[in-house]
Formats: structure tokens, C-alpha cells, sequence
């Protein structure tokens, strides 16, 4: 996209969040009737994931030469995803431990609705990488067995010879075209996002209703919400130290964060990222490796969410962890938010997981849901900040001769 176009598209998504915000807070339900346009963008986001995901993972790990090189792309990569996961998840229980949210909650007003969630043992979500038929996995959004197979079969034609290149430069053109796809479709986000900001204001009827929902945990959303920003400016430390440059790398990627707020999906807004981290002289060996992984696997506002939800139902039900118990939900957490993002609800359903891991009431999980959607935006921009500047981290240890 042309930087006029994109900056004229920048402004327009701006715009689009505060007139989303202001009309669904004042107008309410009546703002609903605007819904059915941003479903159709979402789903139009939605339809390009599948195959720019496999077209980006196969010319990404092509791109290598030597498969061998894969090892370091991988091993780099996957230690950034834990070390910032594992970051976001102490400063959720640090915040979370200062502030006690949970302490004076009543609990009255809690019902049962865990029976909607279903939990995932540790073989479920080894099972999320194997999948027997890959167009079903992509039919019910499972994206991690899609990752899994190309990233094989792109290193068997990497082994090839011609007909594997020739192969190789098939899913090169179609990684192309889905970016230009991609690009055509963001002139259409700032009326998409204001549709889908005011619809769910609307949905939750209007300001008032938010209002109400926002006092009644209000310590708990000030405490995730500020553990967020908290990790926000420490994945931009992170940027500064290995990138030099956040805040031009930061201004870059704020169609993408403005898009993941709107539609609360990190996989929606994937296409988005991969162009912004393009746009922005990230190398396209990076781009197509990490952001598509990161999208699927690294949930560093997930898991920030899930320690700090995790302590809130603890306070309320008036149970005291111990320094282990803590450690417990510092490592499940960690763990569970990488694992179990094939799951469908991952973050609902991760949370089950850590609550199970210390004992703590599942009915818990209903504290919490009148506000999921709010906090859902904020948590999922995270992620995407997180994933981008995975990529700019993972761009600095590659060798850029062959960029």
C-alpha cells in the first residue's frame, strides 16, 4: 500500500474506534443494526487467513536455502515466545498481588456458567499440532496443524531440487496475491471497525450497561488493563534494545493494533500485521515464519490476563496461594497459553487449566465474563504487539545478505 494510502487508511481506523466508542456507548442497541457490515469485514479477514497462512509459512521457511537453518529461526523464536509470555504472566501476579482486586467482590451475583467450557489436558493440546484432516482443522480455525504441515512440507521440497522450487514459487506467487488482497481489503477496515466497536457496545446495551458492568470488578479491569500497558512499554524496551527504532516501528504497526482491538481476533488480524511488519523493512523470511506462529502460539496478553483472573477468583473466594501455588500459576500459565491456542475459546478455556492446576472453583470463571469482551480487545492488541515485535527481534538474528 502506498504511505499516503496507508496513512489516509491509519486515520481512517482512528476515527473509526472513537465514532465506534461514541455511537455504541450513547446510542446503545440501536447501533446494532450496523452489526451485519462488520461480520462481513471480519469474515472477509477470516477467508484470507487459511491460505496466506499456508502460502507464508512455505515460502517463509523456503526462503532459508539450507533447511538446517530452520533450527535457528525456530529456536529463536520460540524462546522469545516464552521469555515475553513468561514476563506478562509476572507482572500480572505482581499487579495483582499489590492492588487485590478480588478482596471484597461479592459473589452473589456469580452463577455457574463453566458448564459452557469445556478444559483440555496436556494431550489435547499436543493433539492441536496433529491433525488427521487439515480442511477440517481449517473449517473450525485450527491453525497450529496448517503451521505443522507446511512447515514440513516445506522442508521436503527444500529438498527437491527443481520440481520443489517450482513448487516454492507457486506458494511464492500466492503469498503475493494474498497480500494484495489484503491491501485492497484495509480501504474497507475504518467503516468494518466502526461497525463491529459500536455493535458490541450495543450488544451490551449502551454505556450505562458497560458502566455498570466495568464498577462491579472495576479494581480487577484496572488491574489487567494496566498490566497490559505494563507489558506494552516492555515489549517496546525490547524493540529498542534490539531494533533501535520503536516508535517509527510502533506508528507503523498501528493499523494492525487498531484493527485487533476492533476485531478482538489475532488470527483476523494477521493479514493486517504481515503487511504493516512489510511496510516497515522487516524481513520477509521473519514476517512468514513468526508473525503466523505468533498469531497461532504466543498470547502474551492472554497469559497476562489468565495469571491476573486466576488470583482475582482466588481473592474473591477468599483463598490465600502460597509463593508455590503462585509459581504454579506463573508456569501453567506460561505453558497453557502457548499450548492451547489451537482450542477453540483458548483463553476461556486456558484459564479453566490454571484454576484446575491450584484447585480453585471453575464457577469462578462467571466473575469474570461480563467483562471478557472488554478486556478481550485489550489483551489481543498485546498479542499482535507482542507477535510484531517477535518478528523485528527475530529479523535482527537473521542474516541480511540473503533479505
Amino acid at each position: 500500500m502506498p504511505h499516503k494510502h496507508a496513512l489516509y487508511v491509519l486515520y481512517g481506523i482512528i476515527a473509526g474506534v472513537i465514532l465506534g466508542v461514541f455511537t455504541g456507548w450513547y446510542f446503545g442497541p440501536a447501533m446494532t443494526g450496523f452489526g451485519w457490515f462488520g461480520t462481513l469485514f471480519l469474515d472477509a479477514l477470516k477467508m484470507l487467513i487459511v491460505p496466506l497462512i499456508f502460502a507464508a509459512v512455505i515460502s517463509g521457511v523456503a526462503s532459508l536455502g539450507d533447511v538446517r537453518k530452520l533450527g535457528r529461526l525456530g529456536g529463536v523464536t520460540i524462546l522469545y515466545f516464552i521469555a515475553t509470555t513468561g514476563i506478562a504472566v509476572f507482572i500480572g501476579l505482581v499487579l495483582v498481588n499489590v492492588i487485590h482486586p478480588g478482596v471484597g467482590v461479592t459473589l452473589g451475583a456469580a452463577t455457574d456458567q463453566s458448564h459452557t467450557l469445556k478444559s483440555a489436558s496436556a494431550t489435547d493440546i499436543l493433539h492441536t499440532l496433529i491433525q488427521p484432516n487439515l480442511v477440517q482443522s481449517a473449517a473450525d480455525g485450527q491453525l497450529l496443524p496448517l503451521i505443522v504441515f507446511a512447515i514440513m512440507l516445506s522442508a521436503a521440497l527444500s529438498t527437491l531440487g527443481d520440481v520443489g522450487n517450482h513448487v516454492i514459487a507457486f506458494f511464492n506467487g500466492i503469498n503475493e496475491a494474498m497480500m494484495k488482497l489484503v491491501t485492497w481489503l484495509m480501504y474497507l477496515a475504518p467503516i468494518g471497525i466502526f461497525s463491529l466497536i459500536s455493535n458490541r457496545l450495543g450488544l451490551a446495551g449502551g454505556g450505562d450497561a458497560v458502566w455498570t458492568e466495568l464498577k462491579a470488578v472495576g479494581f480487577y479491569v484496572l488491574t489487567v488493563v494496566g498490566g497490559l500497558g505494563i507489558h506494552f512499554l516492555v515489549l517496546v524496551a525490547i524493540l529498542l534494545f534490539v531494533a533501535k527504532r520503536p516508535i517509527s516501528y510502533l506508528f507503523g504497526l498501528l493499523r494492525a493494533l487498531l484493527t485487533a482491538f476492533g476485531t478482538a481476533s489475532s488470527s483476523a488480524t494477521l493479514p493486517l500485521t504481515m503487511e504493516c511488519a512489510r511496510e516497515e523493512g522487516v524481513d520477509r523470511r521473519a514476517v512468514r515464519f513468526v508473525l503466523p506462529l505468533g498469531a497461532t502460539v504466543n498470547m502474551n496478553g492472554t497469559a497476562l490476563y489468565e495469571a491476573c483472573a486466576a488470583m482475582f477468583i482466588a481473592q474473591a473466594y477468599g483463598y490465600d496461594l502460597s509463593i508455590g501455588q503462585q509459581v504454579i500459576v506463573f508456569v501453567t500459565a506460561t505453558l497453557a497459553a502457548i499450548g492451547a491456542a489451537g482450542i477453540p475459546e483458548a483463553g476461556l478455556v486456558t484459564l479453566l487449566i490454571v484454576l484446575k492446576s491450584v484447585g480453585l472453583p471453575t464457577e469462578g470463571v462467571a466473575l469474570i465474563l461480563a467483562v471478557d469482551w472488554f478486556l478481550d480487545r485489550f489483551r489481543t492488541s498485546v498479542n499482535v504487539w507482542g507477535d510484531a515485535v517477535g518478528a523485528a527481534v527475530v529479523h535482527r538474528t537473521l542474516p541480511q545478505d540473503n533479505a
